[in-house]
């Protein structure tokens, strides 16, 4: 029997393409609107997706036998979201960085606590489970508010995420023009060695642009930016798609109709905004 907070996969049938555009289009009005005028409401979007995520691969997790400890997990992760964004906004004692660290170490505790009443039989492979969703989701996923918290990090957000969209629209454009050495088959059938080049192309152009006329930056930050952004996207769905593999589902849940579960949407975002945050606080600072 399935543990009560595992999200079951959604069926092989085809997608519901109505349901499919709804969700898509409600999705992108939330993001559009907090990051063009509530940046809270693009925070709080993101630490709701994130908390999903950590509920969505806490039971994947669960069908391969681990026992994370996710409720205290899924709580760190909104918390971390929130108050490392509210540090920066409302001038808290401590540093958004520092608001992550002092969150997400005493999540750790809480876990270590809780799951030492539970006994010896499998105490390192649960710890194992849990170290892997507070590292996975919150602590890549604190990337987002970090970002928000420059001046014009919602500039920043915007870019990060137009070299994302553009590695994975040029990855299937070319991928299905000219796709014909693939790149992972027993991972993602889909994926050719040409779609890729073709994503980072796309990417790379989509941040050359960006880099000038949204953040004011010298071209050539969107060469290191697109190619980077491009790759950091790439593995995170390969990432997320091993995962799904290796726990038999399909789809993470089937929260999203039409999309799958949060996951399958934040999968390549995960790895994406850290390194485009990475990448534009060496080029053109905090």
């Amino acid at each position: 029997m399935l543990p009560p907070y595992e999200l079951r996969p959604t069926p092989k049938a085809g997608r519901n393409l109505p349901a499919a555009i709804g969700v898509g289009v409600t999705l992108f009005a939330l993001v559009a609107a907090g990051l063009l005028w509530v940046p809270w409401l693009f925070v709080a979007t993101a630490a709701f997706a994130l908390c999903m995520g950590v509920i969505e691969v806490g039971g994947a997790l669960r069908r391969k036998g681990f026992n994370p400890e996710v409720a205290p997990i899924a709580v760190g992760t909104v918390l971390s979201v929130l108050l490392s964004y509210a540090a920066a906004q409302w001038d808290l004692k401590f540093a958004p960085e520092g608001m992550v660290v002092i969150v997400l170490g005493t999540t750790v505790l809480v876990v270590l606590a809780m799951r030492v009443f539970r006994g010896q039989d499998g105490f390192i492979a649960d710890l194992a489970a849990s170290a892997l969703l507070i590292a996975y989701l919150p602590l890549l996923g604190g990337f987002m508010p970090l970002t928000m918290t420059s001046t014009d990090g919602a500039l920043r957000m915007w870019l990060i995420l137009i070299c994302s969209i553009a590695s994975d629209l040029g990855a299937y454009i070319v991928g299905v023009l000219i796709g014909r050495h693939k790149m992972a088959p027993t991972i993602s059938p889909s994926k050719t060695w040409e779609g890729f080049a073709g994503g980072v192309l796309f990417a790379t152009a989509a941040a050359v642009v960006g880099s000038v006329f949204l953040l004011g930056a010298p071209w050539w930050v969107g060469i290191p930016l697109g190619v980077l952004v491009s790759l950091a996207s790439v593995v995170g769905d390969l990432v997320e798609s091993l995962i799904k593999r290796d726990a038999g589902l399909k789809d993470m849940s089937n929260l999203l109709p039409g999309h799958g579960g949060w996951m399958d949407r934040l999968d390549a975002l995960i790895l994406a905004v850290p390194v485009g945050w990475v990448v534009l606080y060496l080029t053109i600072g905090a």
